[in-house]
C-alpha cells in the first residue's frame, strides 16, 4: 500500500510538472497581445507611407504633364506665318501677368489662337483656355480646361531684351518690363499631394517645377 501510495504521489507531481498554470497563461497572452499590435501599428506605418509616397509621385507626374501642355503652347507665342495669303496679323503676342499668362499666335491663314493660362485662387486649380479669333473679327471662347489640382503658386517672369540686340538682359517681374521687348518666360509652378489625413500632412510637403522657355517667335521680330 505505501509503495501505492509513493506511486500516486509520484504521478501527481509528473501532472503538476507538465500542466500551464493561469498566470503562465495570462501572461503568455499579454506577450502575444504585444506582437500582434506592434505588428499591426508597423503594418499601418509601411501601409501610410507608401500610401503618401504614391501621392506624392503622382504630384509630381501631374504637375511635369501641365508643366509640358504649357511650354508647348508658349513656344508658339508670336507666331505668324508671313504668308501673303495670311489674313492674320498678331498685334499684340502677349499679355503678361504674375499669375496668369495670355498669348496669341496664327493657327491659319485665316485663324488666330489666343490661350490663357491661370491659377483659380477658389479652387486652387491652374486652368487654361483657348479663344478662337477668325479674321473676320468673330471669336469663340472654347470650354475652360482643369490641368493641375491642389496647385499653391503659379508664377510668372519674364526675360526681356533691353538693349534691343535680340538677347536677354535681365529677369524681371511684370509690372517692370516697361515696354521692353519679352524673349523669354520662367514658369514656377507648386503643388501639393491630396492630403488623406491630418497626420499624413507632415510627410507630404509641396512639389515645385521651375523652368524656362525662350519665346522664338519674338525674339525674330
Amino acid at each position: 500500500m505505501k509503495e501505492d501510495g509513493e506511486g500516486m504521489k509520484m504521478i501527481r507531481m509528473i501532472k503538476r510538472e507538465n500542466g500551464i498554470t493561469i498566470i503562465e497563461l495570462l501572461v503568455t497572452l499579454v506577450i502575444f497581445s504585444i506582437v500582434i499590435a506592434g505588428t499591426y501599428r508597423l503594418f499601418i506605418s509601411q501601409s501610410r507611407a507608401y500610401t503618401v509616397q504614391d501621392q506624392v509621385v503622382e504630384t509630381q507626374q501631374s504637375i511635369r504633364s501641365a508643366m509640358e501642355v504649357l511650354l508647348r503652347d508658349l513656344r508658339m507665342t508670336g507666331f505668324d506665318s508671313d504668308s501673303p495669303d495670311s489674313k492674320i496679323d498678331i498685334i499684340t503676342p502677349l499679355i503678361a501677368g504674375t499669375d496668369q499668362i495670355t498669348f496669341d499666335y496664327e493657327f491659319d491663314n485665316t485663324t488666330q489662337y489666343s490661350v490663357r493660362y491661370w491659377r483659380d485662387a477658389g479652387s486652387q486649380t491652374l486652368r487654361r483656355q483657348l479663344t478662337t479669333i477668325r479674321d473676320d473679327g468673330s471669336s469663340v471662347a472654347g470650354p475652360i480646361e482643369v490641368l493641375l489640382e491642389n496647385v499653391e503658386e503659379l508664377q510668372f517672369t519674364y526675360g526681356v531684351d533691353i538693349d534691343d540686340d535680340k538677347a536677354l538682359d535681365n529677369w524681371v517681374e511684370a509690372g517692370a518690363i516697361n515696354g521692353a521687348r519679352v524673349v523669354a518666360v520662367r514658369i514656377r509652378l507648386t503643388a501639393r499631394p491630396q492630403q488623406v489625413t491630418p497626420e499624413d500632412q507632415k510627410m507630404m510637403s509641396p512639389r515645385t517645377l521651375e523652368t524656362a522657355v525662350t519665346l522664338r517667335n519674338l525674339c525674330l521680330r
